[in-house]
């Protein structure tokens, strides 16, 4: 199966979406159970206690409690505007912020962040010229801290889609941003699997969008997922990384396998470093990363973290490398941006 494809279909009783690069699951989306609060949502929250030493306040939310770090000047009672940022660890606090953000497939708008801007991957000057001036004209009389980012699929798009589609964001942008007053609210709800697959996989436009009933069993879709949830991945060369998540950290080991030459713990460890983001992605893993490469020499892990940092560039989910240890095991962190996938099909 080559090309870029997506795969819409249900999963368990839930909206369910992949993405599919030349034969291979690059990523996969499935609505939550229930309604705990999901990455993106908005709400209004009451601020509740601040937790001294830990530069933040919890806040109420409807049916759960969210923590808001690196605040000042809220008060015991005080209503505020908070989107999720991420998946809750179990028992602990939904994450959440102040920096709203309003995204559609063409736009950003960035409430408290003013200043029009244009996708970097849009390079045509003219192009920019263009949809700098068409973004103006749509957000014009918005208040001054209202920015707004042209996204990079605004270069394929019709100018009239466009500025509906900033009209629209601006209206609820402006609708939410004035529903300051009152108990705990879901205000704007977090979109779901369908709808962040068309949002966030349109660009570049996808070779075949398969959404007919059945179409994950027709694309191999099925087999694929049961292989992420499977520990141990399989890197060419015949070595394998073992990935168990624990409840501190993610640790992973590489082993070289059957190759014993000179070079194999290389090979496998910069066939592990490439396919790292993408495992941490399809599995839902974040917060701490541990790996235990497999022995090399000292004098290439300067190598390895050049082909590490290349890899994890352009991720969605910010991560942080952290670099080697003195055991030599090498620490990364990186963003929890979804439930892990164990979690969503037990």
């Amino acid at each position: 199966m080559k090309g870029r494809v997506v795969v819409l279909d249900s999963l368990r009783g839930r909206a369910a979406a992949a993405l599919v690069v030349d034969g291979q699951l690059e990523d996969l989306l499935i609505d939550g159970e229930g309604e705990a609060p999901a990455p993106e949502a908005i709400y209004r929250a009451v601020v509740d206690r601040q937790m001294k030493g830990q530069g933040g306040v919890f806040v109420k939310l409807p049916g759960a409690t969210g923590f808001l770090r690196q605040v000042s000047g809220l008060a015991p009672g005080q209503s505020v505007l908070v989107q999720v940022t991420g998946a809750a660890e179990p028992g602990k606090a939904v994450p959440v912020t102040t920096r709203l953000l309003f995204k559609s497939r063409l736009c950003i708008l960035t409430p408290g962040a003013p200043g029009l801007n244009v996708s970097r991957r849009i390079r045509e000057e003219d192009l920019r010229e263009e949809l700098t001036a068409l973004a103006a004209e749509a957000m014009q009389g918005a208040a001054p801290d209202l920015g707004a980012i042209l996204r990079s699929a605004c270069e394929s798009a019709e100018a009239e889609e466009i500025a509906t589609d900033l009209r629209a964001m601006r209206d609820l942008a402006e609708a939410v941003l004035v529903d300051t007053k009152g108990g705990p609210e879901l205000l704007v709800d977090a979109p779901g699997a369908h709808e962040l697959a068309w949002r966030d996989w349109s660009d570049p436009a996808p070779d075949e969008v398969a959404e007919a009933e059945g179409s994950f069993a027709a694309h191999g879709v099925e087999e694929m997922i049961d292989a992420v949830l499977d520990f141990e991945v399989p890197l060419p060369g015949g070595g394998h990384m073992v990935i168990e998540p624990t409840r501190a950290l993610v640790a992973i080991d590489v082993n070289t396998g059957a190759d014993t030459s000179p070079a194999a713990g290389m090979k496998a460890n910069v066939a592990a470093a490439r396919d790292l983001p993408r495992q941490l992605r399809l599995r839902g893993l974040g917060g701490q990363v541990v790996v235990d490469f497999a022995p090399m020499p000292k004098r290439d892990r300067a190598t390895l973290e050049q082909v590490l940092r290349a890899a994890f560039r352009g991720e969605a989910a910010e991560t942080s490398l952290a670099g080697w240890t003195p055991l030599g095991l090498y620490e990364l962190v990186r963003k929890r941006d979804r439930a892990p996938l164990s979690e969503l099909l037990r």
